[in-house]
């Protein structure tokens, strides 16, 4: 049962990959109260196994896990699905959060941590990739978006230009799709920061910065080279060098 009374339209399934069992334990608890469904990975050789039998709206997963880290699983995850995962860690350097989010990650919580921080954190995430602000719920009237050849699927989470595709996780899939829509045109920091995460002041500045890095970095592997352009002090915009190519 959630704490205000009221029932949830989805039971979300979240994962918690953490090998601390008081504190996957504290954290499943609390996330339940909530109305949240939790499950605790109990085989840290195997969390993949673990993760395709759940198959969870949301992964918490720490870094430093038994056998293998948790760069190394979501790694694994990446393959195969675009679901937020959180990362939560001891680890509180920049460059541990910045490895987070560059090996896959949507968000990153330090320990210990505010469990009122944890369920803001979860709602947010969950409304970026399901709910209001979901990549599929801006605009119903067109799933697949085109701008001079570059396709943006927005069911799939994917773009395609000339026949090569790759996916994108769903904040990937928001960045970039709020600068095909308009093209040439400079967007802040400050705006991408807020449609990207609801809890700006949570938000580390680098964080931003990795998202670009990794959209920039699949533009690449379908071989758009150069596409976002960063305005010094002010924020970045999509040159569609494509054009030329084509």
């Amino acid at each position: 049962m959630r704490c205000d009374g009221r029932r949830p339209q989805k039971v979300y399934r979240i994962m918690v990959v953490e090998d601390d069992v008081k504190i996957a334990q504290i954290l499943s608890d609390y996330l339940e109260k909530y109305g949240y469904r939790v499950v605790c990975v109990s085989d840290f050789q195997d969390v993949k196994s673990e993760f395709l039998a759940v198959s969870p709206d949301l992964v918490f997963l720490d870094i430093n896990l038994p056998y293998m880290d948790g760069f190394f699983w979501c790694r694994q995850i990446r393959t195969m699905s675009s679901v937020p995962v959180i990362f939560i860690s001891a680890r509180s350097g920049d460059m541990d959060q910045v490895l987070a989010l560059e090996h896959g990650g949507d968000d990153y919580i330090t320990k210990p941590f505010s469990l009122d921080v944890v369920i803001a954190k979860v709602k947010a995430v969950l409304r970026r990739a399901y709910g209001e602000y979901s990549v599929g719920a801006a605009d119903t009237t067109a799933e697949v978006y085109e701008l001079d050849g570059l396709y943006l699927d927005r069911s799939r989470c994917t773009m395609e230009w000339r026949g090569k595709a790759v996916c994108l996780t769903p904040k990937e899939f928001r960045l970039l799709d709020i600068l095909v829509r308009r093209p040439w045109q400079v967007i802040s920091r400050n705006e991408l920061l807020e449609a990207l995460w609801d809890d700006v002041d949570f938000v580390d500045d680098n964080t931003l910065t990795v998202n670009v890095t990794r959209v920039r970095r699949k533009l690449e592997e379908i071989g758009i080279e150069g596409a976002i352009e960063t305005v010094r002090g002010w924020g970045y915009r999509m040159i569609c060098p494509w054009r030329d190519g084509q």
